[in-house]
């Protein structure tokens, strides 16, 4: 097997080679192994010196300098199927589900031919065209129908998916891509110009009824977002066990798809791996250092962890936020996602970021603006301001989830949570 690969980076509207990632580790030692990126000379002297959605990642300048790691470099592992994904990309590839990182190359090779954003590994893609030889389309109908099984059901006929289900995380997900002839298509399959909308879809696996119940209000926790003045994108839509997530890292304008550069905050943080764990005081270090307008991203991070602890949505690792770099250098926090009432999960899952003081699960909201105000210079006043203007809307917040239906259950978890929070925010 090869041990480099290129990347390729979308831009005006077609797919450019921009880089080159050679293993300089042994391939056995997955994302632990030494590497070195090498903007090609062509493109680094046509964009040189960029950190804007022409680099790799906000770290990865484009240069025509060598980057050395002692790992990977952080932005390949956001390409890295991982979850659901990565164990049916084991399967078709004749490796043990249990494979860890000895089989993570492979997985990168052959599995990230379309991932969320604007970069693509190009012997991913060109695998992906020799193995998806139909072009064919699924009525929403259908698709619901079928469920969890629609996966297995492509499979069946033929069709490789690994170009469309390298999303990370444990439930079952496809991109998948509305035509203007109305039906889905593997979101790889389809070509631009025919593109409507992108969509990421997700679904209800096995049958645990935490489990269902997390997947059915994922919708309506979006709404709930909404309602507290969050950066939310798009209406959700569950039809039975059949999430439909409109995505934001693909815009259809008249003339065609763009697709956005994004990151992770664990590539963003320059963090490799999974299950790093850093503070939230460290990450609006870094805030504060790369967004173009800090003050408003900060307070949108705070709000967030405000909104999450509010509803139990424990599951706040690194790779659960991310940001934008545009073409004209801004750089922000994109809209919220995964935000579900993950307390209910079954495993049981831990607050993984928190403040360095007084966040034992429900931080004291005083001390998290103090906390900020030492490692930023967002202002003291504008900082209270921002989070006291939530208020209102935490006192209205369980009519709101009782408006909006959620579970009885999650309410009565919710209630004392919010109750401290309006007290605090009252009190600022």
């Amino acid at each position: 097997m090869n041990t480099f690969c290129t990347i390729q980076l979308f831009k005006d509207q077609h797919w450019q080679d921009a880089a080159i990632v050679e293993l300089l580790g042994n391939i056995h030692q997955g994302w632990q192994a030494a590497t070195r990126v090498d903007y090609l000379l062509d493109y680094a002297l046509q964009e040189l010196d960029r950190q804007d959605a022409a680099a790799l990642s906000w770290a990865v300048r484009v240069s025509i300098d060598s980057h050395y790691y002692p790992t990977w470099p952080p932005f390949l592992m956001d390409l890295l199927p991982q979850g659901y994904g990565r164990i049916e990309l084991l399967k078709h590839l004749g490796l043990p589900e249990t494979a860890e990182q000895s089989a993570d190359w492979s997985l990168l090779i052959a599995g990230a031919a379309n991932p969320i954003g604007h970069l693509r590994i190009k012997e991913a893609w060109e695998l992906v065209q020799h193995q998806t030889p139909v072009h064919q389309g699924f009525s929403k109908a259908e698709i619901i129908a079928r469920g969890e099984q629609f996966i297995e059901s492509l499979a069946s006929h033929g069709l490789f998916v690994s170009g469309s289900s390298g999303v990370q995380g444990e439930w079952p997900k496809l991109l998948l891509t509305e035509a203007k002839d109305g039906l889905f298509y593997l979101d790889h399959s389809l070509p631009d110009s025919e593109a409507k909308q992108h969509w990421l879809v997700k679904f209800g696996r096995g049958s645990d009824a935490q489990l269902a119940k997390i997947l059915k209000h994922e919708a309506i926790y979006m709404s709930l977002a909404q309602f507290l003045g969050l950066r939310v994108h798009g209406c959700l839509e569950l039809q039975d066990r059949t999430l439909f997530v409109p995505r934001f890292d693909r815009t259809v304008s008249r003339i065609g798809v763009e697709r956005h550069a994004q990151e992770s905050l664990a590539v963003l943080c320059n963090q490799v791996g999974f299950g790093v764990r850093l503070s939230h005081n460290q990450i609006c270090q870094v805030l504060a250092r790369t967004c173009t307008q800090p003050e408003q991203e900060i307070i949108e991070y705070l709000k967030r962890d405000m909104a999450n602890v509010a509803l139990g949505n424990k599951d706040n690792h690194l790779r659960n936020t991310a940001i934008f770099r545009d073409w004209n250098g801004q750089v922000r926090l994109t809209p919220l996602f995964d935000f579900v009432p993950m307390w209910l999960h079954p495993e049981g899952i831990a607050r993984t970021i928190r403040w360095e003081r007084d966040d034992h699960g429900a931080p004291s909201w005083a001390s998290v603006i103090r906390q900020v105000l030492e490692v930023t210079n967002v202002k003291e006043d504008i900082l209270k301001a921002a989070l006291k203007q939530t208020l209102p809307c935490y006192q209205q917040l369980e009519a709101k989830m009782l408006e909006e239906q959620v579970d009885q259950e999650i309410i009565d978890n919710s209630h004392y949570r919010i109750y401290s929070i309006c007290q605090q925010l009252a009190e600022l």
